[in-house]
């Protein structure tokens, strides 16, 4: 059988790297979002020698984690 479509493009481990930022969650601020479905973190970046930022995020989330954040120059805003 032949397959319709186009050429499958293979994702290397390079291209992964470059997608994100590392940060690890310092601080858990508390939750926000209109049902409490988010998360308000402080996270420091690993990348700029311990730069930290408040950023929202959704799902389960503890002190010690590990996130890749696409964007790094953008913070929420702090809860009230």
């Amino acid at each position: 059988m032949s397959k319709k479509g186009g050429d499958i493009k293979e994702m290397d481990v390079s291209d992964e790297k470059e997608a994100g930022t590392r940060a690890r969650v310092e601080e858990v601020l508390g939750r926000t979002g209109s049902r409490g479905g988010v998360t308000q973190v402080r996270v420091v970046i690993q990348d700029k020698k311990g730069r930290s930022i408040i950023r929202n995020v959704k799902g389960p989330v503890r002190v010690g984690d590990n996130l890749i954040l696409l964007e790094t120059e953008r913070e929420a805003r702090r809860l009230r």
